[in-house]
């Protein structure tokens, strides 16, 4: 722990740069006390190891602190140091006796209190939930920041990630979505961004580094949005997706192509229109290739031209298809408010803007033409030739959006 109070009942923040000499002078005649437990504390000046407080062997409270690794420490001391040179009033290591709760940094910016919790270890997922549950409840707005070392690029621009890392998901502006983290041992911010899951655990991303001097707080809240995907990589991973499918198929996946088979569709030979990028396609971890199916199936296969799509019907459809986990959405607690219906509703609103469907009102959308899906492998190449002219480059749609 990083905070400590003296006799007189006087704070001690170790989160400022403090000499060594001066606190060894203050620990030879001060004593220190945990700020939660009031159980005394011992000041730890090592050579190689960040100064700190410690609780005592078989102390009431060492479980709440004393878990807490030096990289763990070293970061939301920088973070602290980040914010209080920006002049933004923060505390290190409140203690909120109400909600008994400690975040790493309660600080106060534009009239809103955050509460900053800086993860260096995989927490279980309830125990994430409910405290940014509580954060929300108390009139916090949760931050909660990665450390960097959990993060790993697959490739140059795909990401694994897990739902550990979904966890830490913000949005900043509608249909934008990016994870922070930070690095004490590089001293920079790292921005994962333009998430766009093509698979359970893969995603298409964007990554910004920033040193703290480079980075204010309205930057990190509110990120710029990063350019998105290149549509042949995007289509290079959906037609993987269908291999892998056959190749390794599970009970989800075997109960998937059944429908489509019985649908007389063929997984190898499905249109350009079905699986395209969505920024809210986010919020649902089914792939986007597979309940963009769903969504064929459901609402548009069986309509003729000049037929409806009602509101209703999209709740439906998302609403049965979740029950059955034939799609199966994310749980994103820091972005909670969102709906998975909103992606359902943004693929009909690309299926517009190619010429498909047209919109009727705010809760309607009319069929104009059907989906037409090839039977054979060079009918298919001729759709993705013909899609291609006469809608022009799928890249500027999907990224006009």
């Amino acid at each position: 722990m990083l905070t400590a109070i003296t006799k007189n009942g006087e704070k001690l923040c170790l989160g400022y740069d403090y000499k060594k000499e001066s606190l060894l002078s203050l620990r030879s005649k001060e004593d220190f006390f945990c700020p939660i437990c009031g159980e005394s504390v011992l000041l730890k000046l090592g050579d190689h190891r960040i100064f700190h407080f410690a609780h005592k062997r078989g102390g009431a409270c060492r479980e709440f602190y004393d878990h807490e690794s030096i990289y763990h420490l070293d970061g939301k001391r920088q973070l602290y140091q980040w914010l209080i040179k920006q002049n933004i009033p923060a505390v290190l290591e409140y203690f909120d006796k109400e909600i008994q709760q400690r975040p790493d940094i309660l600080f106060k910016f534009k009239g809103k209190k955050y509460a900053l919790e800086y993860q260096c270890s995989p927490i279980p997922e309830e125990i994430f939930s409910k405290r940014t549950k509580t954060y929300l409840e108390n009139d916090y707005i949760p931050l909660w920041i990665i450390a960097s070392r959990h993060l790993q690029l697959k490739q140059r621009d795909i990401d694994t990630l897990s739902n550990f890392h979904y966890l830490f998901l913000r949005s900043s502006l509608p249909g934008t979505f990016f994870i922070p983290s930070y690095c004490p041992e590089k001293q920079h911010f790292q921005l994962v961004e333009s998430i766009t899951p093509f698979s359970i655990k893969n995603a298409f991303t964007q990554h910004s580094f920033y040193s703290p001097d480079r980075l204010e707080i309205s930057s990190l809240l509110t990120p710029k949005p990063q350019k998105r995907i290149y549509m042949p990589k995007w289509k290079t991973e959906m037609d993987r997706i269908i291999q892998n499918m056959i190749r390794y198929s599970d009970q989800h996946k075997k109960k998937f192509l059944l429908e489509i088979y019985n649908n007389c569709l063929n997984p190898f030979l499905l249109p350009p229109e079905i699986g395209l990028p969505v920024p809210h396609s986010i919020l649902i971890q089914t792939p986007p290739v597979i309940w963009q199916t769903y969504v064929y199936l459901d609402l548009l296969s069986h309509k003729k031209p000049s037929d409806l799509i009602t509101m209703q019907e999209m709740k439906e459809h998302l609403n049965r298809r979740v029950k059955r986990h034939e799609v199966v959405t994310r749980h994103l607690p820091q972005v909670s408010h969102l709906n998975p219906l909103l992606a359902v509703i943004e693929y009909l609103l690309y299926l517009t803007k190619l010429g498909i469907l047209s919109k009727v009102g705010e809760t309607c959308f009319q069929v104009k033409e059907k989906i037409w899906i090839p039977n054979s492998n060079r009918e298919r190449d001729e759709n993705m030739v013909r899609f291609n002219q006469n809608h022009g480059s799928l890249c500027k749609i999907i990224n006009e959006n």
